[in-house]
């Protein structure tokens, strides 16, 4: 006890005002710290939940109808001003535009892929020509600028947009009249020899594995680069772009 009584003053810690400030910053990074490998543990085991969900169980479908009331209307609206030619209603964008591959499919996806044309007018084949994007007669900000954007990315794609607005349809004369100034009917012809064709937009190695097999060597079918972008087409795109990066 008179050991400790006789310390001299210089073997105590050193208190100066200056290390309040140090050691609040260090209570603060690790009370953070402490928080965000909470908030990680919480989302992670919400993802798991959630991947362990049965998709009909977790999510019980009904079905509903493909069109509203001013979309059929527009519908039969279509059909009569351009007999003969192929119409559909409700199609993704991801169904019949292709992109590049080289950024991920997963976010153009969730900008516009996911997005569906109201009214698609086709060629009998099947080549699409115009697309009728049906607008709500007063449109939200938000609405308007969903809208726009889908007319943008057909537009840029080459596809011809005509709209149309709920309520106030042109008549059949005017219809025919749109349209055929838009999408006017392609003549049944073969294409002409030399003639540029629609390169797929899949990555070179594809391209290669594909020749070797013999599928694009052949000039049979003009259209074959038009076909449909089939259903899971860019799926192990993610998983390759990974690999890579």
């Amino acid at each position: 006890m008179a050991l400790a009584a006789r310390c001299p003053m210089e073997f105590l810690p050193a208190f100066t005002p200056y290390a309040l400030p140090g050691a609040a910053v260090l209570l603060l990074t690790w009370l953070a710290l402490r928080l965000r490998g909470r908030n990680g543990t919480g989302r992670r085991a919400a993802s798991h939940g959630s991947s362990a969900l049965d998709t009909v169980a977790g999510w019980p479908p009904e079905a509903a109808r493909v069109v509203n009331r001013h979309e059929r209307q527009a519908l039969e609206l279509l059909l009569a001003a351009a007999p003969g030619r192929l119409v559909l209603a409700q199609v993704p964008l991801s169904r019949f535009l292709r992109v590049p591959a080289r950024h991920s499919y997963a976010e153009w996806l969730q900008r516009v892929g996911s997005l569906s044309a109201d009214l698609l007018l086709c060629d009998p084949d099947g080549r699409v020509r115009l697309v009728v994007d049906i607008r709500a007669a007063q449109e939200t900000p938000r609405s308007q600028q969903r809208h726009d954007r889908l007319a943008r990315v057909l537009r840029a794609a080459g596809v011809q947009v005509c709209v149309w607005r709920e309520g106030a349809l042109p008549g059949l004369a005017r219809a025919r009249s749109e349209i055929a100034a838009l999408a006017p009917a392609s003549p049944e012809a073969p294409a002409a020899e030399g003639s540029s064709r629609p390169m797929p937009l899949i990555p070179v190695p594809e391209i290669e594995e594909l020749l070797a097999q013999g599928d694009l060597r052949h000039g049979d079918d003009a259209d074959a680069g038009l076909d449909p972008v089939p259903s899971g087409f860019y799926d192990d795109f993610s998983g390759a772009a990974a690999s890579r990066g």
